[in-house]
């Protein structure tokens, strides 16, 4: 009798398919974890942690997402230029009201999935854009509705 074999999926194996999510109102935590589970390939029974096997993900109207508590003005994001004396501090409130707003979304999410290329790989599957256009409708994202995943996605502002 043999034993059950772990089911490992090959680059053939691997069938990419497109989200398109609408960031208006959503907390900001809770959207990059379901963005980096999704990016991750763990939503799909074939999943297998070494194969960048997750979707292609679509993020728009990033700069209306949503931070609980005081985080929008006193949490601070911190960034080293590499000189000395070189280390920068933004508010996500900095952040949304500048020329980047989806960088904040971004962050949250790479920190989501592994370090490393295959990290790296993944997060290169993720397109963010402030309003409600893109390019990418040649593809046919399918809409994913995460605010009626749980109540708490999209609180009562």
């Amino acid at each position: 009798m043999t034993a059950p074999t772990t089911y490992s999926a090959k680059q053939s194996d691997i069938h990419k398919s497109w989200v398109l999510i609408d960031a208006n109102g959503l907390v900001l935590g809770r959207l990059a974890s379901i963005v980096a589970n999704r990016l991750r390939g763990k939503h799909k029974p074939t999943y297998t942690p070494h194969m960048d096997d997750g979707d292609c993900i679509v993020v728009v109207n990033a700069e209306k997402v949503y931070l609980t508590g005081r985080k929008r003005s006193n949490k601070i994001h911190y960034h080293h230029t590499g000189y000395p004396g070189g280390i920068k501090s933004f508010t996500p409130e900095q952040i949304l009201s500048g020329s980047r707003p989806e960088k904040l979304i971004r962050q949250a999410v790479r920190r989501m999935v592994p370090r490393g290329p295959l990290g790296r790989q993944q997060l290169s599957n993720l397109y963010l854009y402030c309003g409600p256009s893109h390019p990418h409708e040649a593809q046919n994202p399918k809409p994913l509705d995460v605010a009626a995943m749980n109540t708490k996605n999209k609180p009562d502002q």
